[in-house]
């Protein structure tokens, strides 16, 4: 049986792309999510770590589209 798996690299620059099409800064997003700080942001755009389930739910909100168009999958 062959699973899907996210691929980060790949998710964090759909993220980059969904937010640009959207018209929003990294600095727009931190302050949505009342980060202290970008970095959490970045973290995402590179494909270092995921945004979290309800993060993610904010996310497709705010680009106007589902969460599974946000996440980049694979079958491994």
């Amino acid at each position: 049986m062959t699973l899907p798996t996210i691929d980060l690299a790949q998710t964090g620059a759909n993220i980059v792309s969904l937010r640009k099409a959207a018209g929003l800064t990294v600095h727009d997003l931190q302050m949505v999510f009342g980060f202290n700080s970008p970095q959490a942001i970045y973290k995402w755009q590179n494909g270092a770590a995921l945004p979290t389930v309800d993060n993610l739910l904010v996310l497709a909100a705010l680009f106007h589209v589902r969460i599974d168009d946000i996440l980049v999958t694979t079958v491994a």
